[in-house]
C-alpha cells in the first residue's frame, strides 16, 4: 500500500513538471496615464487580450496609480518624469526607470499670429496647468535661456479651464500638452501653435525635452527579469506600430475610452510617443533632472537620482 502511494505521489509530481500543467504566473500589472503614455501601449493591450499576460489600469491623474505601485498592487507605471524621481527618493529605491516612453509634448497656442519666437513671449500673460511640475520648470529654463522675465502666468487645475480662458482671452495665450492642443484647435479655427516647445529645447539646449517614463518596482525586476525584458520588448514594437499606423492606433485609442479617436489620428503625429532605453535613456535624463533640481530640488525628490534609478 506505502509503494502504491509512493508511485502514485511520484506520478503527480511528474505530472506537475509538465509544460501547460503548472500554475501559469500572474499577469504583469500596469498603470499607465490617459494620454501619450497610454496611447503608446495600445497595440500591446489589443494583443494580450485572452492571453493575460498583462493586466492594464488606465488613470485620468497619477494619483490613482502611485499608491497602488507604492502598494505593490501595480508592478509597472507610466508616469511623469519628474514624479518617477519624486517616488524613487520618497521610496528609499523601491522603484526603477525602465524606459521613456514620450519626450516633448509642450506647446504655446494662440488666437493670431503675434508669436514667432520665445523673445515674443515678453509682457505677454500664458493659462497654462501643471504648476510645480515639468511644465512649469520646463517654459521657466527656456524662457530664463532666452532672456524673457516678463511673462505672467495664470495656473490652471486642469487643461480644459487653461483652454477655456484662452478662447475668452483674444490677447492670451496657453501653454498645452497633445493631445490637448488638437483639442483646442478643433473648438476654433483660429488657434495656432505659436511655438513648438519640444523644438525650441532642442534648439537651444541640443537635447530632447522630456514628458514621460516608465518605472518598475525593484523587486519585480529582481524576481522577474525575463518577464521585464519581455514586457520592455513588447511596449518597443506597440510605440513602433503606434507611429506607423495612425489610424489603426487611433480606432484603439477610441476602443480603450484613452481620448476620442478622431482627436487621437490627428494629435498622434505631434505625441512624441518613443522608446527609450538603456544607456540613451541615462544621458537623456540626467541633463533633465539636474536641470529640474536646479530649479527646484523639491521636483526630482529633495535630491538627484543616483546611478541605482536606472535599470
Amino acid at each position: 500500500m506505502k509503494k502504491t502511494a509512493a508511485i502514485l505521489l511520484a506520478l503527480l509530481l511528474c505530472l506537475s513538471l509538465l509544460p501547460g500543467l503548472a500554475e501559469a504566473p500572474a499577469p504583469l500589472r500596469v498603470g499607465a496615464l490617459k494620454g501619450p503614455t497610454a496611447m503608446g501601449l495600445v497595440k500591446m493591450m489589443k494583443d494580450d487580450e485572452g492571453s493575460d499576460h498583462y493586466a492594464f489600469t488606465l488613470a485620468a491623474s497619477p494619483d490613482a496609480l502611485v499608491p497602488a505601485l507604492v502598494r505593490g498592487e501595480l508592478d509597472l507605471a507610466c508616469l511623469p518624469v519628474n514624479l518617477a524621481a519624486i517616488l524613487y527618493a520618497n521610496t528609499k529605491g523601491a522603484v526603477k526607470v525602465i524606459n521613456i516612453n514620450t519626450l516633448g509634448v509642450l506647446y504655446i497656442l494662440e488666437r493670431g499670429d503675434s508669436v514667432q519666437s520665445l523673445a515674443d513671449l515678453s509682457g505677454r500673460t500664458i493659462y497654462a496647468s501643471g504648476k510645480a511640475s515639468t511644465p512649469e520648470y520646463a517654459l521657466n529654463h527656456l524662457l530664463k535661456e532666452a532672456g524673457v522675465a516678463d511673462v505672467t502666468m495664470e495656473w490652471k487645475a486642469e487643461h480644459t479651464e487653461a483652454l477655456a480662458a484662452l478662447l475668452a482671452d483674444e490677447k492670451g495665450l496657453a501653454l498645452l500638452p497633445q493631445p490637448f492642443v488638437t483639442v483646442a484647435q478643433g473648438k476654433s479655427p483660429d488657434i495656432r501653435v505659436a511655438l513648438d516647445l519640444n523644438k525650441e529645447w532642442e534648439d537651444q539646449f541640443g537635447t530632447a525635452l522630456i514628458t514621460g517614463v516608465t518605472v518598475a518596482r525593484t523587486e519585480v525586476i529582481a524576481q522577474q527579469a525575463g518577464r521585464i525584458a519581455q514586457f520592455m520588448t513588447d511596449y518597443d514594437a506597440s510605440i513602433s506600430y503606434v507611429n506607423e499606423n495612425v489610424a489603426e492606433a487611433a480606432a484603439l485609442i477610441g476602443e480603450y475610452d484613452i481620448f476620442n479617436a478622431q482627436v487621437a489620428q490627428k494629435a498622434l503625429p505631434h505625441c512624441n510617443i518613443r522608446f527609450v532605453m538603456g544607456q540613451e535613456m541615462q544621458d537623456l535624463l540626467i541633463p533633465f533632472y539636474q536641470m529640474l533640481f536646479d530649479q527646484d530640488p523639491a521636483t526630482t525628490g529633495g535630491s538627484l537620482p543616483d546611478a541605482g534609478f536606472y535599470h
